[in-house]
């Protein structure tokens, strides 16, 4: 092993300690510590001003998830627990850690058997190791998420429904968990299960919005706080709200079509140098072989894989709409 391979092996590794140290670390105790009695002090204030803050601050929080940090989390690990039940999977961070090195270790052997070059070999094992569980983590968290959210503008018709004619919001919560399939049933089911073991109403709820994350139950638990401290029409309130949902969803799918055309550019131009590149290796390996033995052209492949992913992630941030 030449000068150019004990390099890029030491950048390898280099991106794994990091990538280690982004997963294992966490802000500093006395600063944790700090922030969770904040939390904890406005969430069981007697003040509805101070409560609803508390509140206002973890929906707008849900908006701003990264790799790393989730909102609600406070270190890293705990943010990956919490995106690991956000999936609805019983996994754990064990599993998760034990998936991701064996996948990094069968990709490093499989690639160092076809081409005999170590350096590239665990730069490969490390991005997909540590890529494809993140990405099929985050698929299927969007995919339980969309599915909530699609239909909870009708659980929360239900819960009107139950209200005007007369039933309590438990007993409606009750109704939703059996009467509403998948996530959301799901979710009011547990609702309904700490209420039954002695958690308030806010409390289970709150916890509930805290695992989803998502805006649209977050201003589902603000509007049930603000009404049973202020009073009003409830059926209203959350009639009105249910319609907002569906406005909003509505505005979703009219960013997305519009969007539609830009991504399918964006995916057509991120692919092809990779179905060029398996063409012509399975056409003639012989051509294309030196990518995987000399070192200038595996340094050169290196920085090509990094500037197309930089111009993918300019790419997605382009068509990627808030709402």
């Amino acid at each position: 092993m030449d000068n150019i391979q004990i390099i890029l092996a030491g950048i390898c590794i280099a991106l794994l300690l990091a990538i280690a140290f982004l997963l294992m670390g966490g802000p500093s105790a006395g600063k944790e510590s700090q922030r969770r009695l904040q939390s904890l002090r406005l969430r069981h204030s007697d003040s509805t001003s101070a409560r609803v803050e508390s509140q206002l601050r973890k929906a707008i929080a849900s908006r701003k998830t990264r790799f790393h940090k989730v909102a609600g989390a406070g270190s890293r690990i705990e943010g990956l627990q919490v995106r690991l039940r956000q999936t609805g999977k019983s996994w754990t961070v064990a599993h998760y850690l034990y998936a991701s090195l064996g996948l990094m270790v069968v990709v490093t052997l499989f690639m160092l058997l076809r081409t005999g070059a170590l350096p590239l070999s665990l730069g490969v094992g490390l991005v997909v190791g540590a890529g494809l569980p993140h990405m099929v983590v985050g698929y299927l968290i969007n995919k339980r998420i969309n599915s909530f959210t699609s239909k909870f503008p009708d659980a929360i018709d239900l819960l009107v429904r139950g209200l005007r004619s007369g039933l309590p919001v438990g007993e409606t919560l009750s109704v939703i968990s059996t009467e509403i399939p998948g996530p959301v049933g799901d979710e009011f089911r547990g609702v309904v299960e700490r209420i039954k073991i002695g958690r308030t109403m806010e409390d289970a709820l709150q916890d509930t919005a805290d695992r989803l994350g998502t805006p649209e139950f977050q201003f589902f638990v603000i509007t049930l706080a603000i009404q049973r401290e202020t009073g009003g029409n409830l059926a209203e309130t959350l009639s009105n709200l249910s319609d907002v949902l569906r406005k909003r969803a509505q505005m979703k799918l009219k960013i997305k079509a519009m969007s539609s055309e830009s991504k399918a550019s964006a995916y057509i131009v991120g692919s092809l140098p990779f179905i060029v590149f398996g063409l012509v290796w399975t056409v003639n390996p012989t051509y294309i072989e030196n990518f995987f033995i000399d070192d200038r052209l595996i340094i050169a492949g290196i920085g090509g894989l990094v500037w197309m992913s930089i111009g993918g992630f300019i790419m997605a941030k382009m068509v990627n709409f808030e709402i």
